[in-house]
């Protein structure tokens, strides 16, 4: 029998983050620990790679165009799942630490996420929206990709903070920790983290997901309501 390889003994800052009206974001420090057979650290270092990802869920991207001076969705691309949140760290630019299979294999990296998008389009028409869909995650810091973003210490302890924006969807969300020697990953570990909404705002998120129909219903009425209220108000100033 061959010797067993390194394992990781991974950990998180919180196992469970909670979304209040007050919520502007957080930061997970994601962390753990090498563990080498005997005991002997290897002569070379080794590179470390930590996901974040969220829910997949479908996603409609919609290209706008200026026609008449007037800016409109001129096209639009359904996918079929994406991640709803994804982050990747790493001790050092992940083209340095994996090649495009090892990347591609395990999707590290932005451009190694498996989008699945819908069928019929043409392959042009396809990239071009799903650039469109990561330049926009992007932008809401939905998905992020840092390339110092692990700090690795005595070639044993290892760390990373990964910020988690306001607008983050809730789900169950999987860290991944890949342990990376020369190109190929040779050990690997998973931890799950739920965000969830806590009080009122979880309340009204049970409620619309249960009571479909009446809490639509409570919606129109409610939006009725404060419509005559400010008319009724307006009239009474003018």
């Amino acid at each position: 029998m061959g010797q067993a390889g390194p394992r990781l003994v991974p950990d998180i800052s919180a196992r469970a983050i909670e979304i209040r009206y007050s919520f502007t974001g957080a930061q997970l420090l994601l962390f753990g620990a090498i563990l080498y057979p005997g005991g002997r650290t290897p002569t070379r270092p080794l590179d470390v790679v930590v996901v974040l990802k969220g829910p997949v869920q479908p996603m409609i991207v919609r290209e706008k165009q200026k026609i008449a001076g007037i800016w409109m969705n001129a096209d639009s691309h359904r996918f079929v799942s994406a991640p709803s949140y994804y982050a990747v760290a790493s001790n050092r630019p992940l083209a340095q630490v994996v090649g495009e299979r090892t990347a591609a294999v395990y999707e590290l990296g932005l451009g190694n996420l498996q989008l699945s998008p819908g069928g019929g389009a043409q392959p042009e028409k396809a990239q071009r929206f799903e650039n469109g869909l990561l330049e926009l995650r992007a932008r809401q810091g939905l998905y992020a990709e840092n390339s110092n973003g692990v700090e690795i210490s005595d070639g044993v302890l290892y760390r990373a903070r990964i910020v988690i924006p306001s607008q983050v969807p809730i789900g169950t969300y999987e860290t991944e920790t890949f342990l990376i020697d020369r190109g190929k990953v040779i050990a690997a570990a998973t931890k799950e983290v739920e965000v969830r909404k806590t009080g009122f705002e979880r309340f009204i998120a049970t409620a619309a997901r249960r009571h479909a129909f009446l809490y639509g219903l409570a919606a129109v009425l409610l939006s009725l309501g404060l419509g005559w209220g400010a008319a009724a108000l307006f009239g009474q100033r003018s």
